[in-house]
């Protein structure tokens, strides 16, 4: 029996976030010489093409600022912040990430992990300066306007560096995965629903998905007598 864990809203949001941000890593490394040398182009013509990778690039830099401004004005107005870090939430990381390890007892939950919390803020703030940085470089670029060649050069090397920090912020959001105990949180991402007894589990401190999962439990408690 399960619970609903992730709306429909927040599914959509997060898969175009992510389609977006793979978007924009590939048409980025398609911009340097790398298709052509390596034989890309002979299997994708367009990725060769650096004009065509770019206007992809734009296409695809629309949608992850469609979905962020999205993302951050719908959840501020519903005034919902489960997301956001709280204080704690380092050493509560480690105790979690220890309990999967020595198969401990981990400290209890609210609805995200405290290391999702961390990781949502780190993925945020990455891609928030390859926003930033990105329309620098689209001002002068598309638009024709000329700015200081050291903010050009700046601008240019922290977009550079924040496309491999996100990279890696992706491998560990996916390695995250690897535990047993954290794939039903994956699944939650496909379906929007979770076990209700790893909710109540896990989730202690989480007070709306404890109270629906009692709820579901009893009711099928109920029917089954």
């Amino acid at each position: 029996m399960k619970i609903y864990r992730q709306s429909l809203q927040n599914r959509i949001i997060h898969w175009g976030v992510a389609i977006s941000t793979f978007g924009l890593i590939l048409t980025g490394i398609f911009q340097m010489p790398v298709a052509k040398r390596y034989g890309i182009a002979n299997i994708w013509e367009w990725s060769g093409e650096y004009f065509e990778g770019l206007v992809l690039h734009y296409i695809f830099a629309i949608g992850l600022i469609f979905f962020g401004v999205y993302h951050i004005v719908y959840h501020s107005l519903k005034k919902e912040f489960d997301i956001i870090p709280k204080k704690g939430d380092i050493k509560n990381s480690y105790l979690v990430i220890k309990s999967m390890i020595t198969k401990d007892q981990e400290p209890p939950n609210q609805k995200y992990l405290p290391e999702q919390r961390l990781a949502y803020i780190a993925i945020a703030f990455t891609l928030f300066i390859l926003v930033f940085t990105g329309l620098i470089k689209t001002y002068k670029n598309l638009l024709g306007f000329d700015i200081a060649n050291w903010a050009y050069f700046w601008a240019a090397q922290l977009h550079n560096l924040g496309m491999i920090f996100i990279i890696i912020l992706i491998i560990a959001h996916l390695a995250a995965f690897i535990p047993k105990i954290n794939r039903f949180l994956l699944i939650s991402m496909f379906s929007g629903k979770v076990d209700a007894k790893y909710t109540l589990k896990r989730h202690q401190l989480w007070k709306e998905g404890i109270k629906e999962a009692n709820k579901v439990l009893k009711n099928g408690k109920d029917k089954n007598e």
